[in-house]
């Protein structure tokens, strides 16, 4: 009973202690080893929250990006800023309460993950009507709007000015907690009964809904988590950031997110995380190569050719990922 217990439990007994561990070790090699692990470790939030939704269901999404965006600018509301001039130059169409005060980070986390959830739900009950193609496209028209609002209501977000003198609270330790944090989620909802309907139908819509299976709920249970994971992420990004850019939310950002995830191994929990690690990691290594001290320099601006080239020799091996829509597993011995 014991065994079995472990084996089901093992790719959580393997990732948190693996993301504890980092961050600890970044705190102790200094230099910019902190920043890059804490990075890292809200890009594991981010990239988790969309697993919640694309690896259970099956439906591709360009939109979580958005919600990122949703609960960044969420946060910045209540925690903004070090200079109290920020918000009234910058965002003069605020409440009188926003506008007069800044919160802790607490509040907007759950700033960041209310105001994603509300706006989920509005979207959610039309996307999950969808399937196949039809529901990406419906995910990146959200993206675009969410861009173009952002972008336009100056009044509120700044437009595409950057926000400054957001306060800095987010270090190796308080994003490992949000990791690990979001892991637990994801590995409690796809153990679920909706998780397990959910890939039920992934796999197989049509048998799915001979058992009974409801698809449209079971999506939209996975929508509105993944959508609150991926806000969570966007409020810890800007606290780390300091600086706040509605550019920073749209294509490339969609694109790291999603070949993180599709690297890893688009159905595996343990893949999200193995992809964000390994391509944290290339990109860090490409980075090093092109300073002028490196032994082996790189030209400039080869960084993303070469995460390119990883990341097409990675899938050429393995199609589904690195995991092969896999979890970790609990070494087996083999019997003579």
């Amino acid at each position: 009973m014991l065994n079995s217990s472990i084996r089901y439990l093992w790719p959580v007994l393997v990732i948190v202690p693996l993301l504890l561990i980092l961050a600890l070790v970044s705190i102790s090699l200094g230099g910019s080893m902190p920043q890059v692990i804490t990075e890292m470790m809200i890009r594991i939030i981010i990239v988790v929250g969309v697993y919640i939704f694309v690896g259970n269901s099956g439906v591709l999404s360009f939109g979580h990006v958005g919600f990122v965006a949703i609960g960044a600018y969420a946060s910045v509301w209540f925690t903004c800023c070090t200079l109290p001039m920020v918000k009234p130059l910058y965002m003069s169409g605020l409440p009188t309460l926003l506008q007069d005060n800044s919160y802790p980070l607490y509040a907007g986390i759950l700033a960041a993950a209310g105001l994603s959830a509300i706006v989920a739900a509005c979207v959610g009950v039309l996307i999950v009507r969808l399937s196949g193609i039809a529901a990406s496209i419906a995910t990146f028209a959200f993206l675009a709007i969410v861009f173009a609002v952002y972008s336009n209501w100056e009044s509120v977000t700044g437009g595409t000015a950057s926000i400054s003198n957001i306060p800095v609270d987010i270090g190796p330790y308080a994003a490992a907690v949000g990791a690990v944090s979001a892991v637990l989620v994801a590995f409690a909802f796809q153990s679920s009964r909706y998780g397990l309907m959910l890939k039920a139908s992934r796999d197989e819509i049509v048998a799915a809904r001979s058992s009974g299976v409801n698809v449209g709920y079971a999506r939209f249970a996975a929508w509105m988590l993944s959508a609150v994971i991926a806000g969570v992420g966007g409020a810890f990004y800007s606290s780390f950031m300091g600086v706040l850019s509605v550019d920073t939310f749209y294509l490339t950002m969609t694109f790291l997110v999603l070949a993180m995830l599709i690297v890893g191994g688009l159905q595996s929990l343990s893949g999200a995380v193995i992809g964000v690690i390994l391509l944290t990691g290339v990109t860090e290594v490409l980075r090093m190569l092109e300073t002028d001290n490196a032994i082996v320099q790189l030209p400039k601006g080869l960084q993303e050719v070469g995460l390119g080239v990883v990341m097409i020799l990675i899938l050429i091996m393995r199609p589904k990922g690195i995991m092969n829509g896999r979890e970790l597993t609990l070494p087996t011995r083999k019997s003579k």
